[in-house]
């Protein structure tokens, strides 16, 4: 489950124990990539997106950029903290100086100002929000007993890949250990670049075994879908996207099952996969019937490494350890 806080300045599990990386280089002029939190909250949008919640509705706000926001107002709680998944009311806004205007269909209307979000019209009475910051009750958790560490931010010497000056482990890295069965704990962040839309608003993929990915993108706000954030790519949907802000270390827990193969090398039966997003369950027990497309591995008996998909973003990881089965 994820913990939740309602101050702004409070940095969750070890997110303060590693200096994040200056403002990564702009990919125009006008279309900022955040990945340090510091350089982000200087941008007026990044302050006023994120997640609001209260007794019986939640909304969480996605920044578009050019102070444009959509927002997804959902009965009954966040996605993992109370909302069944189907009342999702959207809402438009737009930035003047520190307050955002919502509009919905009808007469349903928001505002937000100084952390708090108020909604009229939907129900009788006004639906009253204060913004919360939530955090995966696994992040920062210590590697278990007889773990296989891969990065703890001393070095890359595990990886064919590199760190940023901040030591986190950058997008585009191989295990130089391959694995069969394991279970792996990995923290991820991704950028904030509120102009991008889709598959390029922060994007990687861990591959399991170098085969199978389980997707990394800025999903925040979407339903979940297999090729967006939490979702097994081509295979499965995860049972809800638990995909917090960008800019948050965001957690995953993966038990793996390894595909099986006879003597003659023929697959007998499908890798299968449980994974824990956010300290959520997601994915149970899922078959997974082939290797992702353009995977560095083909399907077969060998062990494979762990792969960090460079997909051209600024995506960073940290705090990567195996327990081998």
């Amino acid at each position: 489950m994820v913990k939740q806080q309602r101050q702004r300045g409070v940095v969750f599990g070890v997110f303060g124990a590693v200096a994040l990386a200056m403002l990564t280089s702009l990919a125009t002029a006008d279309e900022p990539i955040y990945s340090d939190v510091k350089e982000a909250e200087k941008h007026p949008d990044f302050l006023l997106q994120g997640e609001y919640a209260g007794a019986d509705w939640a909304m969480q706000v996605v920044a578009l950029g050019e102070g444009k926001f959509r927002g997804y107002l959902l009965r009954g709680g966040l996605p993992g903290a109370g909302w069944d998944g189907e009342e999702r009311v959207e809402l438009m806004g737009e930035r003047n100086g520190s307050t955002v205007t919502l509009r919905g269909e009808g007469d349903t209307r928001g505002k937000i100002v100084k952390d708090r979000l108020s909604i009229q019209g939907l129900t009788r009475g006004t639906i009253k929000l204060e913004r919360v910051e939530r955090a995966s009750e696994t992040v920062g958790q210590e590697p278990a007993e007889g773990a296989v560490v891969l990065f703890d931010g001393s070095s890359a010497e595990h990886w064919e890949g590199r760190m940023d000056e901040a030591g986190r482990l950058m997008n585009g890295a191989t295990s130089k250990q391959r694995f069969g069965d394991h279970f792996i704990h990995l923290e991820y962040l991704v950028p904030f670049r509120p102009q991008a839309r889709g598959q390029n608003r922060g994007n990687s993929g861990l591959y399991m075994q170098g085969r199978y990915e389980l997707q990394m993108l800025d999903s925040f706000g979407d339903i979940g879908a297999h090729n967006l954030n939490g979702g097994i790519y081509s295979v499965a949907a995860p049972k809800v996207n638990m995909s917090l802000p960008p800019l948050t270390w965001q957690t995953y827990d993966i038990e793996f099952r390894a595909a099986r193969f006879n003597e003659a090398g023929e697959k007998v039966e499908h890798a299968r996969v449980t994974v824990r997003h956010n300290g959520v369950l997601t994915h149970e027990d899922v078959e997974v019937p082939h290797a992702t497309t353009a995977s560095p591995m083909g399907e077969g008996a060998e062990p494979g490494p762990v792969n960090l998909q460079d997909h051209g973003s600024p995506v960073r990881y940290r705090n990567i350890w195996v327990i081998e089965r």
